[in-house]
């Protein structure tokens, strides 16, 4: 009945699914400037004839880049600078602001049609980094570049997540200004500017386009050794998709080159960072007074639209949660079986399980592309180590007087497991599979960042948009789900295991 229902609410109409020849995928990264863009540009897209499917608020730029060259993706917003300094990085001997951006997209574009990717114009605006403070605390510690953070340690730095593992990040800027710093840590971008204003950073890194830098009144920071190349916001492309779907694509895309300048940009970011207007309607907007072109970009009610989230949810955990049962039963079997060879089996999933998980997403991006399939593989991962531990637990603990008193009355190993062995571990292996269970309701929020939704989609979008009705829009169901798991789970037991038994599990189960 779960699996049905949930496949019936996944199922539910959603913005242009996938399958028709004409659909073009475009994505965006997970900020607002990359998602206002993507949207412009998947109007832009339908205006010209094309069913547009989207993938909204992705990771990074590593996840983009290898969705797109895997052909998970056809499009989607990027800037020169991370282009030459995170993907092609050691390709290029000239770093900063002395390399000249005509030459630098020519040498770009050369890199990119070998890879099978195509590149726009530049749209109009540089969003480079900057180091920023508030202007309040610039101004009393006297900080007016980036070189004058040296005479002060005792600053602490909070630095977005990709930011602080970049080329052109904080390793790379720390060695070229010699900065001293020790109390730095990693941030959502978005909640950086919001400890940056609450007095817990002194410093994080800007998008130089940013709407927040000036509803916090911050002050970026003169870059007086020019480490910050130029980052001219393109668009790349798979080049098959001339060939696919005409070159009517690709000149759609173009005509958004030259289009956008800075001061336009962060008026969009603006209307949606503090204005709250929906990014539909920005591009909506934007479209129409710059290009004279009307278009309603299909949305379903906001009603529906959770239904839909919570039916995608239920699909990463219901597929993942039965991936792992199938699996991890046997693996426990072997492990309580064959003690040797548990403890390996043990160890193996124990290990599994400390794996970061955005790391094991990202890494299932070059073999399953993004959507749903790594996000149910990694979730499937995650799911071992409960049920195979309590499987192992379960018939390591059945006293050997019983197992003797099968062995008199003549059964077979096969019939020993069956029909005793297994139904006395049967509360432990539950409990096992209601721990999986509950634990992949939760890990499936993050499965948004690779275009699987689900729950985690509004969360994200919330977080990004400073809007707490988004993320408890996602966050209470997603916990109202966990405990109708546990609960189910429960009710389960009542009736499949006696009473004796589940009090022997509560007095047995492993912490």
């Amino acid at each position: 009945m779960l699996c049905g229902l949930a496949l019936a609410l996944a199922a539910l109409p959603s913005p242009a699914r996938a399958g028709e020849p004409s659909t073009l995928r475009v994505a965006s990264k997970s900020f607002t400037e990359s998602v206002v863009l993507a949207e412009i540009a998947a109007d832009l897209e339908r205006a010209a004839g094309f069913a547009v499917e989207q993938q909204v608020g992705l990771g990074g730029s590593r996840v983009l880049w290898d969705a797109l060259t895997s052909g998970a993706i056809d499009t989607y917003p990027e800037y020169t600078g991370t282009l030459l300094d995170e993907i092609f990085v050691g390709q290029d001997d000239d770093h900063g602001a002395s390399g000249a951006p005509s030459r630098d997209r020519a040498w770009l574009a050369d890199k990119l049609a070998a890879r099978g990717i195509g590149m726009t114009g530049p749209l109009g605006f540089n969003n480079t980094y900057a180091i920023g403070m508030t202007a309040a605390r610039a101004r009393a510690l006297g900080v007016a570049t980036v070189s004058d953070l040296r005479a002060r340690p005792e600053l602490r730095f909070g630095f977005s997540n990709e930011f602080m593992s970049r080329h052109d990040g904080w390793p790379a800027l720390r060695q070229r200004y010699g900065l001293p710093q020790e109390k730095v840590q990693g941030l959502d971008h978005d909640l950086a500017y919001r400890a940056l204003a609450g007095g817990a950073i002194d410093a994080t890194d800007l998008y130089t386009t940013d709407a927040e830098i000036r509803r916090y009144d911050l002050l970026p920071l003169r870059d007086d050794l020019q480490f910050f190349r130029r980052y001219d916001a393109v668009f790349l492309y798979r080049l098959e998709i001339a060939t696919r779907l005409g070159p009517t694509a690709v000149k759609a895309l173009e005509r958004l080159s030259g289009r956008i300048d800075e001061a336009t940009m962060v008026t969009l970011n603006a209307r949606a960072k503090l204005d709250r207007t929906p990014q539909g309607e920005i591009a909506a907007d934007f479209v129409r007074e710059r290009f004279g072109i009307a278009v309603t970009p299909p949305a379903p009610g906001r009603t529906l639209a959770l239904l839909h989230r919570v039916g995608e949810h239920l699909v990463l955990v219901g597929i993942s949660l039965l991936a792992a049962i199938l699996v991890a039963i046997p693996l426990g079997i072997v492990a309580a079986k064959q003690p040797r060879l548990g403890q390996v089996v043990l160890a193996v999933v124990g290990v599994v399980q400390t794996l970061p998980t955005l790391a094991l997403l990202v890494f299932m991006i070059p073999f399953f592309g993004i959507g749903a399939v790594p996000a149910i593989v990694a979730l499937f991962v995650y799911g071992l180590l409960p049920i195979v531990r309590n499987v192992h637990a379960g018939l390591s603990g059945i006293p050997d007087s019983l197992r003797e008193s099968a062995e008199a009355l003549g059964l077979t190993p096969w019939a020993r497991l069956r029909l005793i062995e297994l139904p006395l571990a049967s509360p432990l292996v539950l409990a096992g599979i209601q721990s999986a269970a509950v634990i992949n309701v939760g890990t499936a929020t993050l499965g948004a960042l690779i275009g699987a939704g689900g729950l985690g989609q509004p969360i994200f979008t919330g977080i990004r948009l400073d809007d707490m009705g988004l993320v408890l829009e996602g966050a209470i169901p997603a916990s109202l789900l966990a405990l109708a798991v546990q609960g189910l789970f429960e009710l389960v037991e009542r009736f499949l295991v006696p009473r004796g038994l589940r009090h022997r599990a509560e007095t047995e189960r492993p912490g």
